[in-house]
């Protein structure tokens, strides 16, 4: 089967199943409304989950989806994308009983509605006078703070280097688990608040650092991280060696990707890992691997990506690492791995792999995908004059960094070993963005800082 050919059906499939009117009603009426809510605890945007869940049970449906939109911004992307069996629905109290209610499935059918009736449930705010803010990245964390910043009044512009906003949601997150006409949903619910965006300008090629602290009374860095960094290994520039995060952005726009081959091999065992090997399924290729030095109790995938992989026919391999990729006529043609051990944890907390002698092997690949993680965006941040350790930008509790008139919030600031980086966790940081930038313009006291609390 061709990869081209089944390119425009891919994005039509969804790992999702609709729930019917009446198992929604069935769904809703098993909340037990908790007076604590453990699973409003759990939400890292804090979304009323009782409360959605009550007004969806008494056929408000639009109230419900305002209550969810008002918490988080990215309501409806992080209904389909948020690890919700660790979160809301793992804190459910009817875990001990029979199963927890389906929340995500319930908060996806409430913000549905809301999309399809075509209503953005917050009005056009006041604008305050003299504030402005520039948001540098439009990804998950820039598009919260612009939000949060816009209903209160301050006047927000986005500087975003791609086309479109969205960051990894529209780039980086396969079509059939979140299409882009909800990314786009969510962008628009926030343009229309009157957050401006320049969109193509990168900084400091074709906006300077000191015109943006110049023009703007506050700065909010959400430009997440970069490309997935190279091998490091000989025939790492062979052809048909992606990047992962190119090959879902080619895919999710359209793009072609050429023919594939038989066989892919996967690096790495992420969730953008997850992304790249089942995307590849659904373009037809017939075997799918992901190779990871580690064991599967350390792979970063979330459980239900590990097990959508495994029904998607993606297969696995453990304590495997490449160390060179052999090609034919400039194209790679196989992957030399060699077989790891696991040794004492290194500063990541997790057992450090090592290579067993004499135990390399080869497999064939038509095409290799590297998913290996991103690299950080240091010369950028250094650009700012802002505290980083390497790449991970120091902030405190109110995502305030070293420069008194800037903030941060997303990926930028996320350091491995402090949570997870999960989209519902950018929308958290820059809600808290906004509100200590607005804190800080409404003449509020702001704790100097820039070092990380705990």
């Amino acid at each position: 089967m061709s990869t081209t050919d089944t390119m425009e059906g891919i994005a039509h499939k969804t790992i999702f199943r609709e729930l019917t009117e009446l198992e929604v009603l069935q769904e809703a009426n098993r909340c037990l409304y908790c007076y604590d809510a453990p699973c409003t605890q759990a939400c890292p945007t804090h979304i009323d989950v009782s409360g959605f869940i009550q007004r969806i049970a008494t056929g408000n449906v639009l109230g419900s989806a305002t209550l969810i939109m008002e918490a988080n911004p990215l309501g409806a992307s992080c209904a389909r994308v948020c690890p919700t069996e660790m979160l809301c629905e793992g804190a459910c109290v009817l875990n001990d009983e029979t199963r927890p209610i389906h929340i995500g499935d319930l908060q996806r059918y409430a913000t549905d509605e809301l999309r399809r009736k075509g209503v953005n449930p917050f009005d056009r705010p006041r604008v305050m006078p003299g504030n402005r803010v520039a948001v540098v990245g439009g990804g998950p964390a820039g598009l919260s703070a612009a939000r949060e910043l816009a209903r209160l009044g301050h006047v927000v512009t986005i500087y975003e280097a791609k086309e479109q906003l969205g960051g990894l949601n529209a780039y980086g997150i396969v079509p059939f688990r979140l299409p882009r006409d909800i990314v786009e949903w969510e962008v628009k619910q926030i343009l229309d608040l009157g957050v401006e965006v320049r969109y193509g300008v990168r900084i400091p090629e074709d906006v300077t650092v000191q015109e943006l602290l110049a023009d703007y009374d506050a700065i909010v860095l959400a430009f997440g991280m970069g490309n997935v960094p190279g091998l490091g290994i000989p025939g790492d520039d062979l052809e048909g060696v992606w990047d992962a995060l190119d090959f879902i952005q080619r895919v999710k726009t359209g793009q072609p990707v050429g023919n594939l081959g038989n066989t892919v091999v996967v690096i790495g065992a992420g969730n953008t890992a997850i992304d790249a090997a089942t995307c590849s399924r659904r373009l037809g290729v017939p075997s799918v691997t992901m190779y990871y030095r580690r064991s599967e109790r350390e792979m970063s995938a979330y459980p239900f990506e590990y097990e959508f992989a495994k029904q998607e026919g993606v297969e696995f391999r453990w304590l495997c690492a490449p160390v060179r990729l052999i090609g034919s006529r400039g194209r790679v043609q196989e992957v030399e791995f060699i077989r790891m051990r696991l040794e004492e944890p290194d500063d990541s907390g997790r057992p450090r792999p090592a290579p067993v002698p004499g135990s390399e092997f080869r497999v064939r690949a038509d095409t290799v995908i590297r998913a290996i993680g991103q690299v950080r965006q240091t010369a950028l941040i250094e650009h700012f004059g802002v505290s980083h350790d390497d790449g991970v930008i120091r902030v405190n509790e109110q995502m305030r960094t070293s420069h008194p008139k800037i903030f941060a919030a997303g990926d930028c600031v996320f350091q491995k070993g402090r949570g997870e980086a999960m989209v519902v966790e950018a929308a958290e940081q820059g809600k808290r963005a906004a509100a200590a930038v607005h804190n800080l313009l409404a003449g509020g006291s702001e704790r100097s800082g820039g070092e990380q609390d705990g």
